[in-house]
């Protein structure tokens, strides 16, 4: 059990709990599914963003490979919505679209989707675990659009501050545990928290 276990509730304090990147440049700055293993943690982090989803109408939740998919899944059963996983090219036994993004360390990949997912003018709530350069993201939203369904909103843990999430923002509605204007939108830019100081892989271990 940790200090927030025992206490009232702080502001997004489960984003204190997620691991530096210990393993180098190709992979993510950081971790965020230590909050994921914390059951207290991540139904908090679930009932922030359901909570600021409140007014988003979504049909279905898609989640992108690999890490979206935890999340997508648990908005989606929340949401009592059906899940979409949007995978990486060559994993589905089915007829696809597939699209090429560039992804946040710097290489070209492939992404796919069903063929056909959903009816014209289904709703889609895309989640990804970080939108970071907004590569897979973008990929993302041009399957659901190719297969004319409608972009209801983006979701993550953060969506880091660029030219390519500005436009997200100012065309979908952007919802992120990280609140923008926050000491934690500010870190997540410099890829950098201040938490790191003082992880410990304890901190999210189950009680």
């Amino acid at each position: 059990m940790t200090e927030h276990d025992k206490g009232p509730r702080d502001d997004r304090w489960y984003l204190n709990i997620m691991a530096p990147n210990t393993k180098g440049d190709k992979f993510a700055w950081l971790d965020p599914t230590s909050i994921y293993i914390n059951q207290k943690a991540f139904t908090h982090l679930l009932d922030d963003l359901m909570a600021d989803l409140e007014k988003v109408e979504y049909d279905v939740v898609a989640g992108l490979d690999a890490m979206g998919f935890v999340l997508a899944a648990a908005l989606a059963a929340r949401s009592d919505v059906g899940f979409l996983p949007i995978r990486k090219a060559g994993k589905l036994c089915v007829d696809t679209d597939r699209v090429s993004f560039g992804n946040y360390s710097g290489r070209t990949q492939d992404m796919e989707m069903r063929l056909p997912a959903f009816a014209a003018g289904t709703r889609v709530l895309l989640v990804d675990q970080w939108v970071e350069t907004g590569g897979t993201m973008d990929g993302a939203i041009h399957l659901v659009e190719r297969q004319k369904g409608v972009v209801a909103g983006l979701v993550a843990v953060a969506i880091e501050e660029n030219e390519r999430t500005d436009h997200y923002r100012a065309t979908y509605p952007c919802i992120s545990a990280v609140l923008p204007g926050s000491r934690w939108q500010t870190e997540c830019n410099a890829q950098t928290l201040s938490s790191f100081e003082a992880y410990r892989p304890e901190l999210a271990f189950p009680a």
